[in-house]
């Protein structure tokens, strides 16, 4: 159950976000049903709120009748402002790798212990990729998850580390291997995944930095790293340093428009 709001005392603004809050990775569409008995609520009450929430765009309702998040949500949450100025300062710089790869490239932020996929171009190589935009994915098993978690906290280390799941064969699922692994993203300012989050594909990421500290990562999809790993982060890094100075131009105290480099093919 996501939340207890039938408790005596509880608000209609507490209740409203716990049928919101009911929605996660694993349970993506549900049913009025399932909405009161994970929000907590009785059924009746979940019913006009859920009305509500559907009139006013925070959820949306399926052509089965299941329920889903809204897209104004989504739209909402792009308003904050590190992700406002994040995902604007760099979606030129996702066209440019795109242009430059035709591959399905990633902007990424840590959220918790998981990767929150802020933005995507798909593409065109037929690279199976589970992400979509607003999607979260294990951090061990992604590259851009490994450079956020090779940056993060460590608190939020010990809990990725403590529990690490099998996505494929080639999941990483040793402790000891992955901190190897993370030690050597922050020597190189890059990590790479070889199938651990979909067979078929292999990726690279690299970090984002607004004044020296790690606050996304930016990653490549492709189907093998053998032949062009260093011509992939080469690319990542100049990308990087781009939103890097973008995102240096769009604060307060900046004083003039970055020149965006040209990646190369």
């Amino acid at each position: 159950m996501a939340g207890n709001s039938s408790a005596p005392g509880a608000t209609v603004t507490s209740r409203a976000l716990a049928l919101v809050g009911a929605f996660d990775e694993s349970h993506r569409r549900l049913t009025l049903t399932e909405l009161a008995d994970r929000a907590g609520l009785p059924l009746p009450t979940a019913h006009r709120l859920v009305a509500e929430l559907v009139g006013w765009g925070a959820l949306g309702r399926t052509a089965s009748g299941e329920y889903v998040v809204g897209r104004r949500l989504w739209d909402i949450g792009l308003l904050a402002p590190v992700q406002a100025g994040l995902v604007e300062s760099a979606s030129p710089y996702l066209h440019d790798l795109y242009g430059a790869t035709l591959a399905t490239v990633h902007l990424a932020v840590r959220d918790g212990d998981e990767v929150l996929y802020l933005d995507r171009l798909r593409g065109n190589a037929s690279v199976p990729v589970v992400s979509t935009i607003g999607s979260r994915l294990p951090m061990h098993a992604t590259g851009v998850g490994k450079v956020l978690l090779a940056h993060a906290p460590a608190d939020v280390q010990a809990r990725v580390l403590a529990s690490l799941t099998r996505v494929t064969p080639y999941t990483v699922t040793q402790p000891g291997r992955l901190r190897r692994q993370l030690a050597q993203v922050l020597r190189d300012d890059y990590a790479t995944t070889v199938e651990e989050m979909s067979l078929g594909a292999c990726s690279v990421g690299v970090p984002v930095r607004r004044r020296g500290e790690v606050i996304a990562a930016l990653g490549i999809v492709v189907p093998s790293l053998k032949r062009d790993r260093p011509r992939l982060v080469a690319a990542l890094a100049v990308a990087s340093r781009g939103i890097t100075r973008a995102l240096e131009f769009h604060s307060p105290e900046a004083g003039g428009e970055p020149a965006r480099p040209s990646l190369g093919r």
